[in-house]
């Protein structure tokens, strides 16, 4: 069954604060929920589905749901990290299109920043069945992420200044955002200057770190139909999980790779009329291997692609992330699927920042990574229309 067109993103709301000390997980939760809900038009007595991720506390959607005072009839708590937030809108348009529910909330909260989940620590990696054969030895985020650069580089010639550019375009846009963490433009010089983490990713090409949240909303067309708001209609979407194949695993490609290739064909549109990509970037690699797993280049061409200004909004080839994207603007719960989604459907609204708003954007693509590029992750990928 086909979900093209049953489904509509309503509502969608970023948190504007990025350190929150004085506020709970489940009031960030709450602030995004209402946020998203009031920008839809609707109210919590209208929602009768919640989403919730690994960043909900307690009980997962059953804690949330009697918090926010919601009456659901169905709940979803699927965790693949940072591409939570995109399966999640999968399963929601799928469950509307099967007319199962009408209205669908979905959230995302942390407070890495203050007191909340450590970088990568929000999902319980201490139990997983890999962590006596990896977590002891040493395997860190950066690290892991970091060993898919290296490949990337060993097989296709990418350069670090290659990988600098994709932080330049990002701080290019978050400098027109007055929410975004870091708002200063960046060189790729500067990029190549800051500290090595893990190399060959210096300090600049990791996500920030921060408090916050988003949300959406996503409604069936009878409810859209009946909302003075403009309704972005979800026009195809795919997800993958990508494993270690038992040591077979192949560092510079993505489960992006199979997740593309399904929602361009459900959505009936092809990667050269994608007019905006939010691309999750929680790292400098992960958008560089993104972009040719979604086939916007040719495998090892990316580099140059970026190097380019491919990546610069309004007016470049592919226009990424103009809200600043997890490397500039926000990275909440060290999540970062969430956000892409809300860029872009900015974007289709005509509501991003004037400076960086693609000129008739008509089509988008929000795209979501969770886990880690060098061992198991999953993508999540959605095309988004301006109009059927």
């Amino acid at each position: 069954m086909s979900i093209r067109g049953k489904a509509f993103i309503a509502g969608a709301y970023e948190h504007p604060e990025r350190h929150l000390p004085n506020r709970t997980l489940p009031q960030i939760h709450a602030d995004v929920a209402i946020g998203a809900l009031e920008d839809a038009g609707l109210t919590t007595s209208d929602v009768d589905a919640y989403y919730s991720a690994g960043d909900a506390p307690g009980f997962g959607a059953l804690s949330m749901v009697d918090y926010l005072g919601l009456d659901c009839h169905y709940v979803n708590d699927t965790e693949t990290g940072g591409s939570s937030y995109l399966v999640h809108a999968q399963h929601a348009a799928t469950a509307i299109a099967a007319g199962h529910i009408d209205v669908a909330l979905i959230t995302l909260a942390g407070k890495p920043r203050t007191g909340g989940a450590s970088p990568g620590g929000s999902g319980r990696v201490g139990d997983a069945p890999e962590a006596p054969f990896e977590s002891q030895w040493g395997m860190s985020v950066p690290g892991g992420y970091a060993l898919a650069a290296q490949r990337h580089m060993h097989e296709f010639g990418t350069t670090s200044e290659q990988l600098a550019a994709i932080k330049v375009a990002a701080s290019s846009h978050a400098q027109h955002n007055p929410h975004a963490f870091l708002q200063d433009l960046v060189t790729v010089e500067e990029v190549l200057e800051s500290p090595m983490i893990s190399d060959p990713l210096h300090r600049l090409d990791c996500c920030v770190i921060t408090d916050g949240g988003g949300a959406m909303v996503i409604v069936s067309e009878a409810v859209a139909s009946n909302l003075s708001r403009h309704c972005i209609p979800v026009l195809g979407t795919g997800s993958y999980v990508k494993s270690t194949q038992s040591g077979r695993i192949d560092l510079t490609h993505t489960g992006a790779l199979r997740s593309g290739p399904i929602a361009f064909a459900e959505a009936e549109v092809s990667p050269a009329e994608i007019d905006y990509v939010s691309i999750y970037d929680s790292f400098t690699i992960t958008v560089l291997i993104t972009l040719e797993d979604l086939g916007f280049c040719e495998r090892g061409q990316a580099g140059r692609f970026v190097a380019d200004g491919a990546l610069l909004a309004p007016h470049g080839q592919l226009p990424f992330n103009t809200d600043g994207g997890g490397l500039c603007n926000n990275h909440p719960a060290n999540r970062g699927g969430m956000t892409k989604v809300i860029e872009a459907v900015r974007q289709l609204r005509f509501e991003a920042n004037p400076e960086v708003q693609v000129p008739d954007c008509e089509i988008a693509l929000a795209h979501g990574t969770g886990g880690s590029l060098a061992t198991r992750s999953a993508s999540s990928t959605m095309i988004l229309g301006r109009s059927l």
